[in-house]
């Protein structure tokens, strides 16, 4: 009998409508001759699976659905829930606790990469070359004077628990890092404030295939915004280059830190590796544990180039994490 797999979409942030693009996407290429695919949601109104157009309340005990008097019990969860809690480490626990295997880092990992903070500072400890920058945390007192003498002008202002470019500012002016901080404590828990570094922009794919690491092309972002904000990274407002315009040395430097970080990190499943490109030195700005999957997302571009059907990506991310 064909396994059944939970795409499990939604999420508890303002990444949700994000991941109901991307769980469309893995949906609509999973392959149907080797398994069986429903969709969860689980937000804030519940975890409901998708039947027959009917919503079936999901049974927390051991992840499963009751339909007809008849008990489905999920063999593989496929996480693509954006932000908490599919990408903070929480679903990847509780999927340990019941013994279901599912897609992505185990909750050690995800927890780390999630904050961006903690994770840049655990990579800069082991040699890896990332911003610079200060954590404010919930309710601390803020000190701009004394922010601005480590970061400077221009600093980016992001929460360090967010994604999808929710709730981030370019701060030009010293008065404006207050009310940025504030918008960004809307989207998370804790607020990095970065260093601005003048380069290029870099992205770079990764997964974990039957041969081992594989690593995808290296896409370039140029966007005319202030940055790769929401606007540019969904609404088309940049250009995304896939192979980037780089010569090999430096392609293969950045493909082996990423390569790097996938090891060192203990990751699993697909996952993207995010930098600035200074002078001749790749800075790393963030780790994604969870990329964005949707058609106009960054992994199906890299994957195309490659020439991976993402039937085949998809297949193989579930082969490797159900491998005894």
């Amino acid at each position: 009998m064909k396994p059944t797999i939970a795409i499990i979409e939604g999420g508890y942030s303002h990444e949700k409508v994000i991941s109901l693009k991307s769980a469309a996407t893995v949906f609509e290429n999973i392959d149907l001759a080797k398994y069986i695919p429903i969709k969860v949601r689980i937000d804030e109104e519940g975890w409901v699976a998708f039947i027959n157009e009917n919503k079936i309340p999901i049974n927390r005990d051991d992840f499963s659905v009751t339909v007809n008097n008849k008990k489905i019990k999920f063999d593989f969860a496929f996480i693509v829930i954006h932000g908490t809690p599919g990408e903070d480490g929480k679903l990847q626990a509780y999927f340990d606790m019941i013994g279901l295997p599912y897609s992505t880092c185990n909750h050690l990992a995800a927890t780390l990469t999630f904050n961006k903070y903690v994770c840049n500072q655990f990579l800069k400890s082991l040699g890896i070359t990332v911003a610079n920058a200060i954590l404010v945390r919930k309710n601390e007192i803020v000190e701009p004077e004394n922010i601005l003498k480590t970061v400077g002008l221009p600093c980016f202002v992001k929460p360090a628990d967010g994604g999808s470019s929710f709730g981030v500012s370019k701060v030009k002016e010293g008065d404006e890092l207050l009310a940025a901080i504030q918008k960004a404590q809307e989207h998370g828990t804790e607020v990095l404030v970065e260093a601005f570094m003048e380069g290029r922009e870099f992205t770079n794919g990764v997964y974990l295939s039957e041969n081992g690491i594989k690593v995808l092309p290296i896409t370039e972002i140029i966007t005319q915004n202030e940055f790769f904000d929401f606007e540019a990274k969904y609404l088309g407002e940049s250009q995304e280059i896939t192979p980037a315009a780089i010569n090999a040395e430096m392609t293969n430097r950045i493909k082996q830190i990423t390569q790097e970080v996938y090891q060192i990190l203990g990751l699993k499943g697909i996952c993207r590796v995010d930098y600035i490109l200074v002078g001749q030195e790749p800075h790393v700005i963030e780790v994604n544990t969870v990329p964005g999957l949707s058609a106009q997302s960054l992994i199906p571009q890299m994957a195309a180039y490659e020439g991976i059907p993402l039937k085949e990506l998809f297949s193989e991310v579930i082969t490797v994490a159900t491998k005894k």
